[in-house]
This record gives structure tokens, C-alpha cells and sequence, in this order.
């Protein structure tokens, strides 16, 4: 089956028109028109034959064709029942060549089986809505899973929260979990006429790579649960939003045991001084 015109908005509303199909507003989809972005961003997951991919949206695949174009194998993931029939007969001849699988549904609800049975891939792409893009990479560093490398298009509020610093007023328990496991860094801005249709909102792609000296935590569940905790309320102490995870004694514990104050906010705190936390917690939970 012939591909649309991936850079043409025009082409790419009479194929779906065609195909009595619509965009859905529910699930985020825009798709990126722009070719030099498009390369520029698949240049950043630095892929050959060699490597494996896990693609979240693919859309009507024109980030899977510049994926598949540079040799690697592919997993897409695709909750449209209209695109992944699309995106099947497009790549076809990749199907049978072993190069390209696509999982249907929500992936949000497929990874983690998926990658129990087959592992998990090297590398990571998606132009995502915050919601998925947060709870996917918090669920599979939750799960012990990080990539060598990936790629996000994203909201760039939620780009910027990802690289904030502690101090900040986007520092988050986001910025936490991202920058436990990854170095992150921007690749490129991306304005809203980038897309089809154009978003309301600006868009930027950063590059998560796996941190080489990934600092290691005693419970990693227990971490994940206490930075949700201590930013649920940001105007509080670190020792008042502590007390319902962990009362007033085993709190003081902790606090005196990593040498924090209690007075302090959690966005004060660096990534080191939390994981610090987490783990004198850890010692009198």
C-alpha cells in the first residue's frame, strides 16, 4: 500500500478522508510535517541494523518508515484500530522480513507483557501527550527498564520539567525520576505549524540517555512513592508532607538520618539528597 505524503497536510486529510478516518483529539494525535525535524530527531536515537526499537504512536508511520529506513527492528505500539490496519499494510514487506511488529492497544497496558516475553528493545521513540510520556517512563524505570537511548516529543512545559533543576519552579518528582535514570538533554523546539493538525501548544524533543553512573536506591519503590509524596503539596515541609507516608518518629529518623532539614521544601533538594532520603526511610520503615 503507497504512504500519503507525510509533509503535506493536504495529502495526508484526503488519505484519511479517503480512508473514512479521522484524527481523535482523545489520544493526541499530530502528526510531525516536517521533514529536516523528522531526520533531526531520528538522527538523535542514534539506530543501525543492529538495534532494536520500541516506537509508542506511530500514526500513519512516518517516523517508522525513517526508523525502518536506517536498518533497525522495530516494535510499534498503536491504540488506533484504524492506523495500526494502515501502518500494517505499509510495512508489510518489513513484516516479513522479521524488521517490524506492531502491538495493538493501549501500551500504557501491552509494554510490560510484551517485554516480559520478548525483552526490552535498546532503544525508545514517541511524539507523546504528557500523560502517556510521564507514566510510561515512570512505569519502566519503576520495572527496572531503561533505554540506552530515547526520544520523546513532547509538550515543551513538560520538556522543561524534565530538565529543571532543584531550586526551580519546574522542578518536579518528574525531574526527579528523569534525571535519576537518564541525562537529559534538548534536541530541538518545535513550533505548532511543524504539525498537522497544529497543536495549541509548542512541542520540544529531548534525548534521554541511560545514566552509565545510574546512582542506585535500596527500594526503588519506596523512592517513587516518597517524591510523590513530597511534592504532592510543593508549599509544604519536606518533614509535613513526610508525616502521612511515614508518621512523626520513623519521618524525624529519617531526616536526621540523611542529614536534611525538616524545614526545607522538596524542590530545594537535589536529585543525590533525595535518593539520600529514600534510603533512611528505607532503614526505619
Amino acid at each position: 500500500m503507497e504512504h500519503p505524503d507525510y509533509n503535506s497536510p493536504l495529502a495526508l486529510k484526503a488519505f484519511l478522508d479517503e480512508n473514512g478516518m479521522a484524527m481523535q483529539k482523545k489520544f493526541g494525535q499530530n502528526f510531525l510535517v516536517n521533514a529536516d525535524a523528522r531526520k533531526k530527531i531520528i538522527d538523535s536515537l542514534d539506530i543501525d541494523e543492529n538495534s532494536t526499537v520500541w516506537e509508542v504512536g506511530p500514526g500513519l508511520g512516518s517516523m517508522t518508515d525513517e526508523i525502518l529506513g536506517r536498518g533497525a527492528k522495530l516494535t510499534a505500539f498503536e491504540i488506533d484500530h484504524g492506523f495500526a490496519r494502515l501502518v500494517r499494510q505499509f510495512f508489510e514487506n518489513y513484516s516479513e522480513k522479521g524488521k517490524f511488529e506492531l502491538v495493538e492497544g493501549d501500551v500504557l497496558k501491552t509494554w510490560k507483557k510484551y517485554s516480559d516475553e520478548n525483552g526490552a528493545a535498546q532503544r525508545f521513540f514517541g511524539n507523546l501527550p504528557y500523560n502517556v510520556a510521564a507514566t510510561i517512563i515512570a512505569d519502566t524505570i519503576n520495572e527496572g527498564v531503561r533505554f540506552d537511548k530515547a526520544v520523546v516529543t513532547i509538550q515543551k512545559e513538560v520538556a522543561q520539567r524534565m530538565t529543571a533543576k532543584e531550586g526551580t519552579e519546574n522542578y518536579s518528582s518528574f525531574s526527579v525520576l528523569c534525571q535519576w535514570a537518564y541525562n537529559v538533554k534538548n534536541i530541538v523546539d518545535l513550533a505548532g505549524g511543524n504539525f498537522w493538525p497544529v497543536p495549541n501548544v509548542a512541542s520540544r524533543a529531548v534525548l534521554m540517555t541511560k545514566r552509565e553512573d545510574f546512582p542506585r536506591c535500596k527500594n526503588p519503590k519506596l523512592f517513587m512513592k516518597m517524591l510523590r509524596q513530597l511534592f504532592s503539596s510543593r508549599r509544604k515541609t519536606v518533614r509535613n508532607n513526610m508525616l502521612a507516608l511515614a508518621g512523626s518518629e520513623k519521618t524525624d529518623q529519617a531526616l536526621e538520618k540523611a542529614g536534611i532539614k525538616g524545614s526545607v521544601r522538596a524542590e530545594d533538594l537535589s536529585v543525590d539528597m533525595l535518593l539520600k532520603l529514600s534510603d533512611a526511610l528505607n532503614e526505619v520503615m
